[in-house]
């Protein structure tokens, strides 16, 4: 299992970033990184979602599905999220957002595991660097979407 770290300082604040973050459905629009994302459940107050998401990964000519709950804090600004079915054995995370006056830091910690029969620990290493690399992907696009660049 791989445990996947990246952050990064906005320049915005905190309402915006938090606000688009949550907002997954637009992520396809401006992330090259993610094919599609449906939401298929969400709770009145907005505060628990479940969403079906797909995203393509050229280097292995193949595109990861799955479906995950989202349930995110407005107060504290995390959400916290959970593989319900898919392609990975194991995926779930936190996402943290963090004022600091007019600026945000955006964390994210993701443990996942894609266990495919017969392949070894090089194969499991590119699938955690990917992941990484996914994840850097997506908090700049934030960054970017929110700097207007």
């Amino acid at each position: 299992m791989a445990i996947v770290n990246s952050s990064i300082d906005i320049d915005g604040p905190i309402e915006q970033v938090y606000a688009l973050a949550k907002d997954i459905e637009a992520f396809p629009e401006f992330m090259p990184d993610v094919k599609s994302v449906k939401v298929l459940e969400r709770s009145e107050d907005g505060q628990r979602t479940v969403s079906k998401w797909e995203a393509p990964v050229k280097e292995f000519k193949m595109t990861v599905k799955w479906t995950e709950e989202d349930v995110w804090d407005d107060q504290a600004r995390t959400c916290d999220f959970k593989l319900l079915e898919g392609d990975y054995s194991k995926y779930s995370g936190v996402w943290t957002f963090t004022d600091l006056g007019g600026r945000t830091r955006f964390d994210s910690q993701i443990e996942v595991e894609y266990n495919v029969p017969l392949i070894g620990p090089l194969i499991k290493g590119l699938i955690a660097k990917k992941m990484k690399e996914n994840v850097d992907n997506m908090l700049q696009a934030i960054k970017q979407k929110v700097e207007g660049q």
